[in-house]
Formats: structure tokens, sequence, C-alpha cells
């Protein structure tokens, strides 16, 4: 669900582009995600008393999950090509790993790493055309920060939510609270900024931003987050590597994406990468050892 949600949200996010500034379509989307959240978890009684500590890792969760990471990945692709950003964001994999380790001491598992790495090593190849094209400039050098910043603050906010299923929260309640903050600091920095609150009124923007608020936030962040409370941080990752494919798939059906040898080569990489981190393997015993 996530992969198959998060790898059509893509096209949302283009047609949003352009009229509305970046800020204001952020706000929107999550404000509305934040409504119909906060209204189905009140309607079935499923939101959890918290802490005030709990509501302040929901503040920062909100920061690193909702607002900031994509105002620096909205941003960055003003720099850069989206086929580059892609690559930027599936590093969330490795970071992931190395967060990890930094805030909960977990190593990763030898094929968790070797599917990773063949899964980005696809991803690049997919992408190389792109990424070769783009001349590392200034201005790219700049896109290309944003992008990294924007991966580490979702790599992070990865991170508190493995707190917040530690302590039984589950993610819809923390995922509410997470965007209401995330909204208030995203309001604050468009009152900064001076950034005008205008709406499209064209059915492009508005179906754009219903997809994006309900599937693309409050069911997928949802589920995301659930998965990584369940396989971990490292592994449920790995979907920042499968859902480019996804995009790319639809961009051929929509767009017209042309496929080459080049492109199929890394198709074929994500998909091994992600059978080696998913498959069960079987476990040979020596007859000593029965």
């Amino acid at each position: 669900m996530t992969v198959i949600i998060w790898g059509t949200t893509w096209i949302a996010i283009k047609l949003q582009l352009g009229e509305v500034a970046v800020q204001a379509s952020i706000l929107y989307r999550f404000s509305l995600a934040a409504v119909v959240l906060f209204a189905v978890l009140l309607l079935l009684r499923r939101l959890q008393p918290m802490t005030a500590r709990d509501h302040g890792f929901c503040l920062l969760q909100g920061a690193c999950l909702f607002s900031l990471n994509f105002f620096c990945i909205y941003n960055a692709t003003s720099y850069i090509s989206s086929g580059l950003m892609s690559v930027i964001f599936s590093m969330a994999t490795v970071m992931n790993v190395v967060n990890s380790r930094l805030w909960f001491g977990l190593n990763p598992s030898i094929k968790t790493l070797a599917g990773a790495t063949i899964g980005l090593t696809g991803i690049a190849t997919l992408f190389w055309p792109e990424v070769t094209g783009d001349g590392f400039d200034q201005h790219a050098l700049l896109g290309i920060g944003l992008g990294a910043m924007g991966t580490y603050l979702f790599s992070s906010g990865n991170m508190i939510s493995v707190r917040h299923q530690r302590r039984g929260l589950r993610p819809p309640t923390t995922n509410a609270w997470s965007m209401f903050y995330g909204v208030g600091l995203m309001a604050l920095i468009i009152a900064v900024q001076g950034v005008p609150l205008t709406v499209s009124s064209e059915p492009a923007y508005i179906g754009a931003l219903l997809y994006l608020a309900i599937p693309g936030t409050v069911i997928g962040f949802t589920a995301y987050l659930m998965l990584v409370g369940r396989i971990g941080a490292d592994r449920a990752a790995y979907a920042t590597v499968m859902f480019p494919a996804v995009a790319l798939t639809v961009s051929t059906l929509y767009e017209g994406y042309q496929w080459t040898p080049l492109a199929a080569l890394g198709f074929a990489l994500v998909v091994m990468g992600n059978v080696i981190i998913f498959a069960r393997w079987p476990t040979w015993r020596t007859a000593a050892s029965r």
C-alpha cells in the first residue's frame, strides 16, 4: 500500500506546481489531512491520550515529516531534476540504517544491507542520464543540499515514530498531532516569508490536493509508519527505493516515458533488492547440528 500510494503521488505533486506557492500547497495538504484524521479518530474514539513529553516529540515529528522536509524537497526540485531528487530521497534507506544505530543501537542485517545496496544501485541506474545531465553548478549543489536535508529530516521522523510506537502510541494518533504542529510551523514560515495564500480553482489542482491529503498523507503515512513499527525503520525505508519504479510505470502509461535498456536494468536491480530484503531464505543445518 505504501509503495503504490507514494509511487503515484509524484504525478499529483507535479499537477500542483505553478500557480500556487509551494508553501501554500504544503499547508493546504496537511491542514486537510489533519482535519480528516482527527475527525476519524474522534468518531471512532481512537485518539489516544498523550503526555506533554509525547506532544513535544510530536512537534519534532511534525517538523521532520509534515513541514520542513517537504519545504526542502519541493524547493530542491527548483534546482535539480526530479530524477536526481528521487535518487537522493532513496538514500533514506541508508539514513534509516545509520539513525537506527545512533538512536537505538540497532545493527542492520547483512541481507538488508545487501538488498539496499543493490536497490540503490538500481535507482542510480534508472536515473543516470538525468543525474549526469544536471551539471553540478552552484544551483545544482544547492538543490542536492536541500534534497539531502529533506531526506534526513524524513529519516529522523521515522526514528521519532519508532519512539512513539515503543511507548504504545499508534501512528494515527501521533500522525494527527504531528500534522497539526507541522501545519502551525508551515503557517509561521508563510507569515515570515509573506507568501500569498492563493488557491487554484483548476480541477487538476483540486483533485491533486485531495489525493495528496487523503491517500497520500492520511493513508500513506499511517501505513508507512505502521510498517516502521512492524519490520523496522531500515527495512521499511526500502519503500523509498521501490516507489520511483512505480512512478516510472505510471509515467509510462500517462506521460509517454520511454524505457531504455539501462532503465530496464535499473528496474530489475530494484526488484532484486526487494527480493533479497524480504524473502524468507531457508536455513540449512548440518547433520551434527541435528
